[in-house]
């Protein structure tokens, strides 16, 4: 099989979720550009229009802002998709916040937030769309489920974010037991687990902060929008048509080699 047809993805339907900016903008860049048509949601409408604009110069993109952390919103979501598509190819399950504060002072508030958005939503909107994800599937060519986990649940990090990280740490679980249990349905679930890519939650970071984790990955340096491009498009193609509930690190050797 030549390479341009085991990494092809031209033709597919992908819904991004947290798909404006950061991991979920650089994996919608790279879908709309090699000819999957990409809807995307966030909850900030604005930047949401504003990206499947400017992506629908080269390709389809289109816009459905939501607040996915809500049940009613992910059903929302679900009916929109629905009035529009007979199937849904790939979903990533991207969307997701971060919350820090030391030990003592960390509220239930950026417990609740975090979970609520990195993990549920993850959950029930899969559920929510798994007719679609079926319908899209086939014993030859089985729809994505791709979901942005992170090293972070992987690793014990040098940040105080107890929330991220156990809600990380449930993502890359969550992916191994939904696969087990979708793969009998013609439904791959895999994840990615990002090390530290530009992004508003890593901007968030101190210069010495960010310095430390260039230090301290083997090839010392952040990810850049080519490293997240290759691993999205791999999994939602052919060539990773054996691969089911893996935790793939991107991270620059961050996590595994620590």
């Amino acid at each position: 099989m030549k390479i341009e047809e085991l990494f092809s993805v031209r033709g597919k339907v992908a819904l991004i979720t947290g798909g404006s900016r950061g991991i979920g903008e650089m994996i919608a860049r790279a879908y709309v550009e090699n000819g999957v048509k990409v809807y995307i949601t966030a909850r900030k409408a604005e930047a949401c229009d504003a990206l499947a604009d400017e992506l629908s110069k080269t390709g389809e993109c289109i816009s459905i802002p939501g607040d996915i952390s809500r049940l009613d919103e992910i059903n929302r979501l679900g009916t929109e998709i629905e009035s529009r598509e007979r199937r849904l190819d790939i979903l990533v399950n991207n969307a997701g916040a971060s919350w820090g504060a030391d030990f003592q002072s960390f509220p239930e508030s950026g417990w609740d937030k975090v979970m609520d958005l990195n993990v549920k939503s993850v959950f029930f909107l899969t559920q929510r769309l798994i007719k679609l994800l079926e319908a899209a599937g086939s014993p030859e060519s089985y729809s994505r489920v791709i979901n942005i986990g992170s090293i972070e649940g992987i690793r014990t990090t040098h940040l105080e974010a107890y929330s991220y990280a156990a809600s990380k740490a449930g993502v890359n679980h969550l992916t191994r037991i939904m696969a087990k249990f979708l793969a009998p349905n013609h439904v791959a679930v895999n994840a990615i687990a990002p090390g530290y890519f530009p992004s508003k939650m890593t901007a968030a970071i101190d210069e010495e902060g960010s310095q430390y984790v260039i230090d301290n990955a083997p090839m010392k340096r952040m990810g850049n929008p080519n490293d997240m491009a290759g691993i999205a498009l791999y999994l939602a193609s052919k060539a990773s048509g054996f691969v089911c509930g893996a935790v793939i690190p991107v991270d620059g050797g961050l996590a595994t080699t620590a």
